[in-house]
């Protein structure tokens, strides 16, 4: 099993997991992701649009609107989310192991404005299972806290082809992204990021 480049307060990071040509056939897959469930912007329980637009894959979606966040069985236009492609269930294979596979694939696209506030995962059943998140496009400023809100943080810039794994004393950490670099990857025909968020939800 591969070993990280680094870790930091229990994030594994590893740094150019997937090459250039793994990146571009990923993106390809998501293509096909996104026309059959388009990119939406969830509006935040206060209120508020998200700045980062998301859709899903696999048999949960996480959404969130005026009564809260949660994951959904459906898009919001009612299809059902699309399958997990097999190159996203490959890494999860390849870093954490094939059981169990992830049921909930989502995936964030950044453009240039959007940012991510920090933020726990914690709406799974079971936080014995990691969180691996895949950067593709244009790098982003990952900012990493602590298990509670405030505190000092630490940041690293994320690049494409990135993939961190969450799990452990990790898990529950507060993290988000606070910008991107535009033009900082020729990876995606126009400036911005995807990140891919692998969970086990059940």
């Amino acid at each position: 099993m591969a070993q990280p480049t680094l870790t930091v307060r229990g994030f594994q990071v590893f740094k150019g997991f997937l090459d250039p040509a793994a990146q571009s056939a990923l993106v390809d897959d998501l293509r096909e992701v996104i026309r059959a469930a388009p990119l939406f912007s969830p509006q935040t329980p206060y209120g508020k649009p998200m700045s980062v637009r998301m859709t899903s894959a696999g048999r949960f979606g996480w959404y969130s609107d005026r009564t809260g966040y949660r994951y959904a069985p459906r898009h919001p236009s009612g299809v059902d989310w699309p399958a997990i492609p097999e190159r996203v269930l490959k890494i999860w294979a390849e870093l954490v192991g094939p059981d169990p596979e992830p049921d909930c694939c989502l995936l964030n696209f950044y453009a240039p404005e959007a940012r991510m506030g920090m933020h726990q995962d914690k709406d799974e059943a079971d936080f014995s299972h990691p969180v691996v998140s895949v950067s593709l496009g244009d790098e982003g400023l990952f900012r990493i806290g602590n298990t509670e809100r405030g505190g000092k943080t630490e940041s690293l810039w994320l690049q494409s082809g990135d993939v961190v794994v969450m799990g452990g004393s990790a898990r529950l950490t507060y993290h988000g992204i606070d910008r991107i670099k535009p033009g900082s990857s020729a990876l995606l025909p126009k400036p911005g990021r995807i990140n891919l968020t692998l969970r086990v939800v059940d």
